[in-house]
């Protein structure tokens, strides 16, 4: 991959890239020029992404002029950002969650995140690449074509969130937008060796997409190359708004406070692989053991943990809450459109996904609500129970999967496979609570491996702290190899 033409900060020198903070400082100190930052970001975009298929819509235009208007003087002014083309919206973009059934739809209105990130003084570029509604835990659909890693380009980048991983993982922009139903921002994060925290239920609002039945358990947040950037990024966000459904706790003080300071001695509860009956390769048991190590010379406490839920029973239940919102986004689409379903508006795997949801009763979906419920206080329960303060697992049990091994046409071998990426993180989803996914090394074919620490709910503070610490103790890179940071 060849670097761009400006004067971006190598990963290979001494000093290392620059983060969105970092950025937003040279911004604020004349350092930097907020125009040439945007036109370095497009810049890349232009040079990377045909490699990469990371992003599928930009607005030059209305950045820049945004720019040339003033930018609200926010703590992140002129930082450039990509949003995830699904859950949110950018006014006047396309907002195709992915899906051929959607392809000429436009945004009206900005999210809400979106109206924060822009508060905040951020540049809005575009949009990234997803899976068809979210739905798979690799970004390679047949309205964009695969997403692919750039630690490997033959590799996925997990889903649902690819493109914006492979976007910040490129060096194309410091951070990026994601959202997380089952593990959206971590699968990506650990694909792609970057910071992806789903943060607990009803921390960012959704508007003005109520996600129906899947509010429970989807999350929007970011993808980041450092911890602090991802405090930062939930600091811009966080906060109901009125009418919202759920409402996490208002944090005692921001969040990025919590980076740099001491979480004491925790006593963690160690997992050291995909609960029954789940596979999980050595090397995902391996990271988490040499994480383990980590803590441990930080004065950290470990102990092995049982999990205490019935992890198929967590994954239908969220499989069919998800389900009931997916059939009524559909169904809403088609009235809009006056017709009915044709046979290349969806994915086969997203039909087989829809017509297996439209058994469900409303009796049926009461049912699987409750049923989440009960798994939220197990988890719940297990802090307790356990004398622990957060969980370390793996955050994907398999190996990053080569492009075509999760093939959305053929959904008979999904069934056996699609679950299996996201064991570990879909837990956290179901009970609301907050997770984060950290890079702690590379597989033998050079791709990175993450893992998980989760809190009991509202507990990003200490999550926080924690990953901080470790980011301090072992560092992780920037960006992927051949690629410039900032």
């Amino acid at each position: 991959m060849t670097e761009t033409d400006a004067t971006p900060r190598s990963s290979t020198t001494a000093s290392p890239p620059r983060d969105a903070l970092a950025l937003a400082a040279a911004i604020r100190s004349g350092e930097a020029d907020t125009r040439d930052v945007a036109e370095e970001a497009f810049r890349r975009i232009e040079a990377v992404n045909p490699a990469l298929n990371a992003v599928v819509s930009t607005r030059r235009e209305e950045a820049l002029s945004e720019i040339a208007d003033g930018l609200p003087d926010g703590p992140l002014r002129g930082v450039p950002i990509l949003i995830k083309n699904l859950g949110a919206d950018v006014r006047s973009q396309p907002a195709t969650d992915g899906s051929r059934l959607f392809a000429d739809v436009i945004a009206e209105v900005d999210s809400t995140v979106v109206q924060r990130y822009k508060a905040a003084g951020m540049v809005v570029l575009g949009t990234t690449n997803v899976s068809e509604l979210g739905k798979m835990p690799t970004t390679e659909s047949l309205l964009y074509g695969p997403c692919r890693n750039p630690w490997n380009t033959g590799y996925s980048t997990g889903g649902s969130s690819g493109g914006a991983a492979a976007a910040v993982a490129s060096g194309m922009v410091p951070v990026a937008h994601g959202t997380d139903g089952g593990g959206s921002i971590r699968i990506p994060a650990s694909a792609c060796g970057l910071v992806g925290l789903k943060p607990s239920r009803g921390r960012v609002p959704t508007w003005p997409n109520p996600a129906g039945f899947a509010s429970p358990v989807t999350s929007h947040h970011a993808l980041t190359t450092t911890v602090r950037d991802s405090a930062a990024l939930l600091d811009v966000v966080a906060g109901h708004i009125p009418g919202d459904a759920y409402g996490a706790p208002t944090p005692a003080r921001p969040f990025l406070d919590e980076v740099g300071t001491d979480p004491g001695r925790l006593r963690i509860g160690l997992v050291r692989a995909a609960p029954h009956p789940f596979p999980t390769d050595p090397v995902a048991t391996a990271m988490v053991d040499r994480t383990a190590a980590v803590m441990e010379e930080l004065g950290h406490e470990l102990h092995e943990v049982e999990l205490g839920v019935d992890l198929v029973h967590t994954i239908t239940v969220s499989g069919r809450i998800m389900m009931a919102q997916m059939s009524a986004t559909i169904d809403r689409r088609l009235a809009e459109l006056g017709r009915e379903l044709r046979d290349d508006d969806l994915e086969p795997w997203t039909r087989t996904i829809l017509d297996n949801g439209r058994g469900l009763s409303a009796a049926d979906l009461n049912v699987e609500l409750q049923s989440a419920q009960r798994i939220g206080w197990q988890l719940g329960e297990l802090f307790a129970r356990e004398g622990v303060d957060v969980i370390l697992l793996p955050t994907i049990p398999l190996r990053v999967p080569e492009l075509g091994h999760l093939d959305v046409t053929d959904p008979a071998t999904l069934w056996t496979r699609a679950a299996t990426y996201s064991t570990c993180t879909s837990l956290f989803n179901v009970s609301g609570q907050p997770a984060i996914s950290l890079p702690a090394g590379k597989d033998e074919n050079g791709l990175p491996v993450g893992v998980q620490f989760a809190a009991d709910y509202a507990r990003e503070d200490l999550l926080l702290r924690l990953a901080g610490q470790l980011e301090t103790a072992a560092p992780w890179p920037s960006v992927a190899p051949g690629h410039v940071g900032w």
